[in-house]
Formats: C-alpha cells, structure tokens, sequence
C-alpha cells in the first residue's frame, strides 16, 4: 500500500543519513508511530526534522477522536506542492509551511466498486453484487456507507457535495474559490472510466458550486492494489500553489502538462436549458392539440417506445455485428424525444417539430446513428418547413430527402446493410400506392411493412458500410442489421399509431 511504501521509505532514509528531514505522511495511526520513530531516530543523529501529517478524509464528520481525519490521494498534491518548494531553494522550515499550507486546503472521498485482494488472502465478499462503498482507505477498510450502485454523475455530485460541505466545512473553499481537481484511480479503473468521472466533476464545480477549475489532474495516483474505483481531491489553488503543481517534475506517473502560459480559468455563467433549436424565440408546446397535433404525438410516442422496448434486443444483434450499443444509443434518443415532447415540442407544427426531434437527438446520441438521425431530421425539415397542414405526399417528399441527405453524407445506398435498407423500400412503396391513389393510411401502412421486409433481408446482404464491414460474412448471415431494425420498428410503430388515431373502432 502506499502508506506502507512511504513508512520503509522513511527507515531507508534515516539508515542512508540522507539529508531530506521533510516528513510527510497519511494519518493513520501506524504511518504516525513508524514515521515518528524515525524522526526521533534522525533527531538522536543530530538532524532537523520536520513532520507534516495529511487528513484529507471528508468521508465522515468531525470530531474522529485521537486518530482524526485519514490521509487519502490529496496527500500526492500535497508531495507535489513540498517538493517543488525544496526545489526552489526554500529552507526546510519554509518547505513545511508551504506543505502544512497545502494539507490545510485540500480534501478527498473515495467511491469503490469492489474490494482490493491483499497478498495471500481470498478477497473479501462484503461488497455484494450491485452495490458500491462511500467513503473508504486505501488500505481495503471497509468505506463508511454501503449503497447500491449508482450513475456516476449521482456519484461524483454526492462526492463533491460531500468534500465542499458548507455544514462540516472540511475545506475553506466558498462560492467564487478557484480549485484543482483530482480523479484518481484505486487500481482496476481504467483511465476511459476516470475521464469520465472526470467530465462529470467539472461542470459540476462550476455550475453547482461558482467554482473555477485551474487544473485537472486524471489518473491513477495512490491506488489500493486492485481495487475498482475511484476518489476525488479538491484542493483550494492560489498562484504560489499552482506555481509549484506546475513545476517540472521527472517523477514518472504525474501528469505532465504543455509549458507556457495558462490563462486563468473562468466560472461559466449557467445557460437556461432549452430543448429548442432556435436561439430568437421559445417553443413550447400548445395548449390545444390540432387534428394533426393529436396524431403526430401519437405516432412519435409510438415509435419512440417501440426502440426504448427494443433496446436490449438492439444490443443484442449489435454485440455479433457492431460495437453493441446500437440499442443504448438509440434508447437515450428515443427517451429524451418523449421527455422534451412534454415540454417543448410545437405539435401543430409538423415541420418544427421534426425540426425538434432532431435537437432532441443530437443533444443525447452520440456516434454515427445520432448524426445520422439528425441529418435525417435536418433534412426532413427543410422539406416541410412553410406548410402548415402537411399532406401526405409532402411526407414522403420529405422522406425522400431525408434519405437523400443520409445517402450523400454517410455513403450508403441500397444493399449497403444499414438503415436505408428499412427507408428506402418503404419510400418506394409509399410513393407508388400515393401515385396510384391509394389511400394515405393504406399506403402508410404498406409501406411500413416494406420497411420490415427491408431490414430482415439485410441478413442476406454484404455489409459496405459501418462496423459490420469488418465481421464475417458468415456471422452477418445470422442476424439483420440493428440501425436497419431500429428504423423499420419505429416506422412500423407510428404507422399503426396513426391507423388506431384514424380508425380506432378497428384496431
């Protein structure tokens, strides 16, 4: 453990004579005693010695008794601040001011996901399956809460709630402080997994808490053997503090930044939220729904809950041919479409609100099928926009561009095995059943089950486009391309949505 490395560290310095008698140290009652020793050992030599032990622990509220708070990752912020200021020049009593200093202003909480396997034992099973520890050591002691497990920006908000406690006041940080930012891995978190804390925290201490972010630090500084998790350490920062974290150090594991001059950082101004596209006037949703208002709701209801049902199967298909989050992608739009109709959607408006569905979509999906979806919108829109009442041949006008727009930026055509393989027989019967006089629903309809005709025939299809090129023909054949699913499935949905809005006696 780092502690115990820290403590021979010590012994080995006294046994060399060297002539570094900066202590600094965890608070943990054996680093105090051990540590202890040997300064009274290097004092009997004759050196000077001086001792700054690091609480940074605001897992628990004070008062903690004899053994006070523990020292956690931000003692590494604090051995950074002290090394930089005896590199300077600075006396050894200077250099323990500069450290006390530092120790005064930071403070840290750990979250772990799994208990770490000490050397020679069987890993303890206290952590159950589902659930995570607030509040541990880095020494596999058990964590000062149990919960169940939980969003990591739920997480990394409690956390900083927790350290930045105006209640406890474990640190003198206040609204307006500027602070560096610490995520640091216990052992098993990858650096993917950290960035991701990460992303979530600075937000977090701008918006939440007027905080200005001078620095972050991502990695994996003082871990617990290969424990699965992660802390945060927030340090109050100044220029003399970031003057030494900025330092050169040739210490292999600290996060070595650019040289040269960092403005200093800022604490944005917090903007509304607003689902809305257009920046010159609000949309919100009528309080009276028209004829077309109550049918276009119900269609995009439809078809949104038809993919936030088909997710796991989505995944499904897409863990053989993909990367398999085709259905959680398709999910997180699908679930912030029904959610922003709520709010904001202008029903009445067919245009804007095919407009709006695509905001919703590039809001919350990100990889090809989120841009996609959004030039599909995009598309969309620009082909309706200045109609009031929409025909239905004005519809399929604007699904036809729509697969244009996709087919021009994403590359793919007819056969390719991806989602235009659902759109584009279902457009080509659309248009034939409206030029033929069919009735609008009819046509819907039947196109609809072109769609799904479409999609299931992408099993037989050589994948040119997408991540399925790189699988196997022969895995291909087992399944149908999932973005070519999804499309036909929320097609087909709002379709027989719109048949039960028009013909409810006969669904």
């Amino acid at each position: 453990m780092a502690s115990h490395r820290l403590r021979l560290y010590c012994v080995l310095m006294s046994q060399a004579q060297l002539t570094i008698r900066l202590q600094l140290y965890l608070n943990y009652t054996g680093d105090r005693l051990n540590f202890g020793l040997a300064a009274e050992q290097a004092k009997s030599e004759g050196y000077k010695v001086e001792m700054v032990i690091v609480g940074d622990d605001c897992a628990l509220p004070p008062p903690r008794g004899v053994a006070g708070r523990r020292g956690l990752a931000g003692t590494v912020l604090v051995s950074k601040v002290a090394g930089a200021a005896a590199d300077s020049g600075l006396s050894l009593a200077d250099v323990a001011i500069e450290a006390k200093r530092a120790s005064e202003m930071v403070g840290t909480m750990g979250v772990a996901l799994s208990v770490c396997t000490l050397p020679g034992q069987v890993t303890s099973d206290r952590l159950g399956p589902g659930l995570m520890e607030l509040g541990l050591g880095i020494h596999g002691e058990p964590g000062a809460a149990v919960a169940d497990l939980q969003p990591v920006d739920v997480v990394v908000s409690h956390v900083l709630k927790q350290i930045l406690s105006k209640e406890i006041q474990y640190v003198p940080i206040t609204r307006g402080s500027r602070v560096v930012l610490m995520i640091n891995g216990l052992g098993a978190t990858t650096i993917m997994e950290l960035m991701i804390a990460a992303q979530k925290a600075v937000p977090e201490l701008q918006l939440e808490h007027g905080l200005a972010v001078d620095r972050v630090y991502t990695g994996s500084f003082m871990t617990s053997l290969d424990m699965a998790g992660f802390s945060i350490t927030v340090m109050k920062s100044d220029p003399t503090i970031l003057q030494h974290l900025d330092a050169p150090t040739k210490a292999p594991y600290w996060s070595v930044g650019a040289e040269g001059d960092r403005p200093p950082a800022k604490i944005p101004v917090p903007v509304p939220p607003s689902c809305s596209s257009r920046s010159n006037e609000m949309i919100t949703q009528p309080q009276e729904l028209s004829e077309q208002g109550c049918i276009l709701e119900a269609a995009i209801q439809a078809a949104a809950n038809e993919i936030i049902n088909l997710r796991d199967k989505l995944n499904e298909w897409d863990t053989k041919v993909g990367d398999g989050d085709c259905g959680t992608t398709m999910y997180r739009g699908a679930t912030a479409v029904l959610e922003d109709m709520k709010k904001c959607y202008p029903l009445n408006d067919a245009a804007e609100t095919v407009n709006e569905i695509g905001a919703s979509i590039r809001r919350v999906m990100g990889g090809t099928s989120g841009i996609l979806y959004d030039i599909f919108c995009k598309a969309a829109y620009t082909s309706l926009k200045g109609s009031p009442i929409i025909s239905s041949k004005q519809w399929a006008s604007a699904l036809e561009a729509s697969i244009a727009a996709v087919s021009k930026y994403g590359g793919a055509s007819a056969g390719y095995r991806t989602m235009l393989d659902a759109f584009i027989p279902a457009l080509t019967v659309l248009k034939e059943k409206l030029e033929a006089g069919d009735d609008p629903l009819t046509a819907f309809l039947l196109s609809s089950e072109a769609a799904m005709n479409g999609a299931e025939s992408t099993k037989d299809m050589h994948a040119q486009a997408g991540w399925s090129t790189y699988i196997a023909a022969d895995l291909l054949s087992l399944v149908p391309d999932p973005g070519a699913m999804a499309a036909a499935a929320w097609y087909r949905a709002a379709a027989l949505a719109v048949k039960n809005k028009l013909q409810p006696s006969q669904s």
